[in-house]
């Protein structure tokens, strides 16, 4: 076999790659909610020789020889994860979150079996009952929908929607709700239709797992979450669940939907858990909530609306309807001065979904690279007056130069953690 350096092997995707770098760390302010930076550690877990080895099963029951170090690692990662959120069970090998809503789904239902899940533009996911999506295609799919004077998740919707769907599993959990979920009383909405509870924190896991945000158990029987968004890990998803679900996840799991796990990302999510166990990750988590409350200052300041006012998470929605701009435009308009967050449909969207309203503004990213209440404060009133002036060149330039600024303040990674 010939070893060679990436550079000289494929200088094709070696220069991609030194772009990429260059993109994350020096050209633009990185707000997508969805998106963080992970430690070096968890760069070194990912690129590491666990990928050679192919480890179907679970620990100690693994279809192939010579899986002794996957079975510590995967241990670590299970362990680990059900310390941090209290849960009774993990399964640590999903894919990715969608995988891991897939096998939740199956591992309590069968298709055709009745669920009702958020609205998609008032907050949920594809993997919530999309059309487009395997869960509208194989489930039958109701809805309910943030309350329109409120602009939050109200019990009377939802119980009334329980009610007239009577649904076999309800899903809570969302991708775009700047407010914190009331699992009691989702709680007792399922328990009044005889369902269970299911809940996505793919959004909120970091959170959750320092207790800036509400724990899902043991209001809920089954919990899915990715391991790269606020969590700040290895990409991939998990289900955490109650002891009597165990069994069936698993099996939903493997065999079911999936085949050898992905071991290396495996061993990233087990780094990650313990990082998020340590008190700097608690006072990271701290200044995320601190830098969304910072950010919607800034945004006020400007006379931005808010869906529902403000937040209690690390993700601000904008509604845009008052303006004369928008999510597309709005988009693209902040990226051509640095600063990256994505279009996003709002509660009651007039707009189609490629179009949109709103705006999703998160923290998390720039919350990695040390950012605090001030600059947070300051990126607020920047993307104010951007939106509320969409013509203005000159304030597109200055703004641009003040990004760049900041850029250069809070480097992200030496050039030392990504070497390749």
């Amino acid at each position: 076999m010939d070893h060679q350096n990436l550079s000289e092997a494929d200088p094709e995707v070696h220069k991609a790659l030194k772009n990429e770098i260059e993109r994350q760390e020096s050209e633009s302010l990185e707000m997508i909610a969805s998106e963080n930076f992970v430690p070096k550690q968890v760069l070194q877990a990912q690129g590491s020789v666990l990928t050679n080895k192919y480890a179907e099963g679970y620990p100690g029951k693994r279809y192939y020889a010579g899986c002794e170090h996957h079975d510590k690692i995967e241990n670590l990662a299970r362990e680990r994860a059900c310390k941090i959120f209290n849960a009774d069970h993990a399964n640590v090998q999903p894919h990715s979150g969608s995988q891991a809503n897939f096998a939740a789904y199956f591992s309590q239902l069968d298709a055709g079996d009745k669920i009702l899940g958020p609205v998609l533009s008032h907050g949920g996911h594809l993997t919530h009952g999309h059309g487009v999506n395997f869960s509208g295609d194989l489930f039958d799919f109701e809805t309910y929908g943030i309350n329109e004077e409120t602009e939050r998740f109200e019990k009377r919707d939802i119980l009334e929607a329980a009610r007239e769907h009577d649904p076999d599993l309800i899903v809570c959990g969302y991708s775009a709700y700047p407010r914190e979920i009331d699992f009691e009383m989702f709680r007792e909405v399922a328990d009044e239709v005889n369902a269970l509870l299911m809940c996505d924190i793919a959004h909120i896991s970091g959170l959750v797992a320092t207790g800036e945000h509400p724990n899902p158990f043991p209001e809920c029987d089954i919990v899915t979450t990715t391991t790269h968004k606020s969590i700040r890990g290895a990409r991939g998803g998990m289900i955490l669940c109650k002891e009597e679900y165990a069994e069936d996840v698993d099996s939903a799991v493997f065999p079911y939907s999936q085949g050898g796990p992905l071991m290396h990302q495996i061993a990233g999510k087990a780094v990650c858990f313990k990082e998020a166990m340590k008190p700097e990750f608690k006072e990271y988590s701290e200044q995320i909530v601190k830098n969304t409350q910072a950010l919607v200052e800034g945004l006020r300041k400007e006379g931005i609306r808010m869906v529902s006012g403000g937040s209690d998470n690390h993700l601000v929605l904008v509604d845009l309807r008052e303006e004369e701009i928008t999510g597309k435009e709005a988009e693209e308009l902040l990226e051509k001065a640095n600063i990256v967050v994505n279009k996003n449909a709002v509660p009651y969207d007039p707009e189609p979904p490629m179009v949109t309203s709103g705006i999703r503004i998160g923290t998390p990213a720039l919350t990695t690279r040390g950012m605090s209440e001030e600059e947070l404060r300051e990126i607020g009133a920047m993307i104010g007056k951007l939106v509320k002036n969409p013509e203005d060149r000159d304030l597109a330039e200055q703004i641009s130069e003040t990004v760049s600024k900041l850029l250069d303040e809070f480097p992200l990674y030496e050039d030392s953690e990504v070497e390749f």
